[in-house]
């Protein structure tokens, strides 16, 4: 079973059809009203963040900010010892992603889809992530970049992005990450 996805359901057990609802309510400018109102469930909801890419196995703040506000520290509790089980939590990558995606995503503009696609990621995904952050520009760099570490996982290295970068003839940008 996904220890995610595991996590998940036992927070959705542990709520209350007012927690649910309150829930629902700090999800308004994330979710559309129409399919809020057909959400039964904590599952439901979580499906839906997850779709949008709100809330992943590696991107937690969303649902920890969720479970504060509706008072739920034990759950809460949960979320942080899952962090700090999970073998692919933000802590297990390396530092050095840090910087250079700071860099990339400072400097690379509307050509992203260009690089990622030079980095190897499938078309689907860069639909996907530029479809969720419709009108930011920024925002979709940072999640393509994000989501090409997750698929590569320990295999995602700098001297991989700085070849795709000069793949593209972006030699000013690998420059300033190497750097």
């Amino acid at each position: 079973v996904n220890p995610f996805l595991s996590l998940l359901h036992s927070i959705s057990s542990g709520l209350s059809d007012t927690e649910l609802s309150a829930m629902k309510f700090l999800c308004r400018d994330k979710i559309r009203k129409r399919k809020l109102e057909t959400v039964q469930s904590g599952r439901e909801l979580f499906s839906i963040l997850m779709e949008q890419q709100e809330i992943a196995s590696d991107n937690l703040e969303f649902l920890r900010k969720l479970l504060q506000h509706i008072d739920r520290d034990d759950l809460v509790a949960q979320l942080v010892r899952f962090e700090e089980e999970e073998p692919h939590a933000p802590g297990d990558q390396p530092d050095v992603h840090e910087k250079p995606v700071a860099v990339v995503c400072d400097n690379v503009g509307r050509e992203w889809k260009k690089l990622l696609r030079e980095l190897g990621m499938p078309e689907v995904k860069l639909d996907r992530i530029e479809a969720a952050h419709r009108f930011d520009l920024y925002e979709q760099l940072v999640q393509a970049l994000r989501e090409w570490q997750r698929w590569k996982g320990k295999d995602a290295k700098v001297s991989d992005l700085i070849k795709a970068l000069r793949g593209c003839n972006m030699n000013l940008v690998a420059d300033m990450v190497e750097e």
